[in-house]
């Protein structure tokens, strides 16, 4: 296993060969191990039709890799020269107005263009001849930040209407399935089924229709990145592939776009404003990250300044320890690599007030000095390469549910990804580790399984869930759990339906509150609710929980049933974070599991480790100095500071 590697992005198109050496002296002696280029460089690779220009690009890379440092070569297909866009205009996306979007932006191709990938094969197995061999090049990064937004040009129509053939076979059963027959919405030609062109919300769609057009576009964005990592494999067998995510408005399936590629990467920006309530810590996106593949992952973007001034207003500059502190956050979450963004504040272009390591002064200052001291604070932790994260926790994630809650609001406020974060806020502060997990993965090493919100049923997590608990886990379901079936249409059953037998309750009625409030005693203690109060009828299943306010006053709220030689807990409601910690410390007690109630507020304890050695992470993620007692020892934690503790494990 390599080394554990902090790099930073660079553009040396942008700068120019004169500062090439420079940057590359203050890199080394700043500990930069690795670098990333050429996300955004096509058109100086390009710069007419057929006429390329590599030897800059080549030059580059030689030149660090002299001073020791690799590179990560990006295929620079996100954006497009627009001599490409002038010649071939129909390789732009199509807005759901049905116009091209104009091509003075970035992201604006259409994945599915034969066109554009004619041009795309090109520009890669050019950069691939140019590169066989180097030894400087140690990875590949797909394209950038990859989405599934809905393009509705005629190529993704038709190549709609062949998904949907393949899938269905007939009108007559996509009819049947969609329930067309509302609003008089039946196909009797293939030509009928258009993408969601149109002015008027999404939400006056049939949800069926969408949540398959979402899968689609999914499935096309997936199948873009296969097709490049194909062509780059044909000459770079050995070397790591990967592609870079984060969480936008249409998200691709993560676990699909991962799949066949090498590792997963995400960009990471996490908050330095803490709020005292919610879930701010980017720790669940780490983990859900880590997930993915279920092992260690990258970064390639990381906070690296002052964010904003493009996609919004610029923000707070990082306080003084928060570099540091957050990539030794995403390292104790399982990242292997940290690249952050970037090298320079650029001096052009729309994200010069998206800051790097160094303004446009081009003075290394305290951000470089403490990305110097991050680099020499990993280089101590001998052996931190070959570890990994174990955990006995796992949160299942859908993404069916996520685009099917998105497509269909079910109450003001209440977000599909927010009943994960929840629980996983909860379990982590009693500091354990946690794995966010695609719904179908498998559960044998795990002893506490949270399924929540599985709005669309998907019935092998429902058979592997029954399976886990008969065996004696416990798994933990929420409120909007087996609503739709995986068409997308609601389920003419109790909810929750597929899995009423193993909760040992049913949904009686449901209140939408949204951003109004309720209250749920348990044990003696009210707890405010909001968004959604599901009224519970116990059959098998022992009241925890029931609610305080309201016309269902005394209603079971929470239950608990032995199913197996398991339990399950089905939570009806959506509590604040000190709801869910009560909740979690009483599933920990149950499963008679070590954990620590010795952590103060928003200090984060991660534990990477191997045969020989723990590695455990004390994390102060707030702005705030913290002061406590872990195991007999005091610990102090200044705002942002991460200290690591290593072990010996006992055999």
């Amino acid at each position: 296993m390599e080394k554990i590697k902090i790099g930073v992005d660079y553009y040396p198109e942008r700068w120019g060969e004169a500062m090439w050496e420079s940057d590359a002296v203050r890199m080394k002696e700043a500990g930069i191990k690795v670098i990333r280029m050429a996300e955004f460089a096509w058109c100086k690779m390009e710069p007419e039709e057929g006429r390329f220009e590599l030897d800059w690009l080549v030059k580059a890379v030689n030149l660090f890799g002299s001073y020791g440092i690799q590179t990560i070569l990006c295929t620079p297909t996100n954006c497009a020269p627009l001599w490409l866009y002038e010649k071939y205009p129909e390789i732009l996306q199509v807005q759901r107005d049905g116009k091209r979007t104009y091509p003075g932006v970035r992201s604006h191709r259409c994945y599915n263009s034969p066109i554009y990938r004619l041009f795309v094969e090109r520009i890669i197995r050019k950069m691939s001849r140019v590169f066989a061999g180097n030894p400087y090049v140690a990875a590949w990064q797909i394209d950038n930040e990859v989405d599934a937004a809905f393009c509705c040009c005629d190529v993704c129509a038709e190549k709609f209407r062949g998904w949907l053939k393949e899938k269905y076979g007939t009108l007559d059963e996509i009819n049947r399935v969609f329930g067309n027959e509302v609003w008089s919405g039946s196909y009797s030609s293939w030509t009928q089924i258009q993408p969601p062109l149109g002015d008027r919300s999404l939400v006056q769609y049939n949800p069926a229709y969408l949540l398959d057009f979402q899968r689609f576009a999914s499935d096309g964005v997936v199948e873009y990145v296969r097709f490049q990592a194909n062509l780059l494999r044909e000459t770079f067998p050995d070397l790591p592939i990967t592609t870079n995510t984060w969480y936008c408005d249409y998200m691709p399936d993560f676990y699909d776009l991962f799949e066949e590629l090498d590792i997963c990467s995400y960009d990471n920006y996490p908050s330095f404003e803490i709020s005292e309530e919610g879930y701010s810590s980017h720790a669940f996106h780490l983990d859900m990250m880590r997930g993915v593949k279920r092992r260690n992952f990258w970064i390639m973007e990381q906070l690296g300044g002052a964010i904003g001034g493009c996609w919004m207003p610029m923000g707070k500059t990082p306080r003084p320890g928060v570099l540091k502190g957050m990539a030794l956050q995403a390292i104790a979450h399982g990242a292997d690599q940290v690249l952050h963004f970037r090298w320079r504040s650029s001096t052009t272009g729309a994200e010069m007030y998206w800051h790097g390591i160094l303004d446009q002064n081009n003075i290394p200052g305290r951000k470089y000095r403490e990305l110097q001291d991050l680099c020499r604070t990993i280089e101590k932790q001998k052996g931190l390469e070959e570890t990994t994260i174990l955990s006995k926790v796992a949160i299942l994630c859908s993404f069916d549910s996520e685009y099917a809650w998105k497509l269909q609001t079910q109450a003001e406020g209440f977000y599909y990804l927010e009943q994960l974060q929840a629980l996983h806020a909860a379990f982590t502060g009693y500091g354990l580790n946690v794995d966010i997990i695609h719904e179908e993965a498998p559960l044998d090493e795990y002893e506490i399984v949270a399924a929540p919100a599985v709005y669309v049923r998907n019935r092998k997590t429902a058979r592997q869930l029954h399976k886990f608990v008969e065996k004696g886990g416990m798994v933990i379901l929420t409120a909007r759990s087996g609503v739709k079936d995986e068409n997308n249409n609601c389920i003419m059953e109790a909810m929750p339906a597929g899995y009423r037998e193993m909760t040992g309750c049913q949904v009686e009625e449901y209140d939408g509150i949204g951003h109004e409030t309720n209250t749920v005693i348990m044990d003696g203690i009210a707890y405010p609710v909001t968004q959604w109060c599901e009224i519970l009828q116990v059959d098998r299943a022992e009241t925890i929980a029931v609610y305080g306010g309201e016309f269902y006053a005394g209603a079971p709220a929470v239950t608990r049933n032995r199913y197996g030689a398991g339990s399950v807990y089905y939570i009806g409601t959506v509590g604040k974070p000190s709801f869910y910690e009560a909740l979690a410390k009483k599933m920990l007690e149950e499963k008679k599991m070590r954990f620590t109630t010795e952590l103060p507020a928003r200090v984060e304890m991660t534990v990477r480790e191997n045969d020989e050695k723990q590695f455990v992470f004390l994390f102060n993620n707030d702005k705030k100095e913290k002061r406590f007692v872990l195991e007999g020892t005091t610990i102090e934690l200044q705002p942002f500071e991460m200290k690591i503790q290593e072990k010996i494990k006992i055999k």
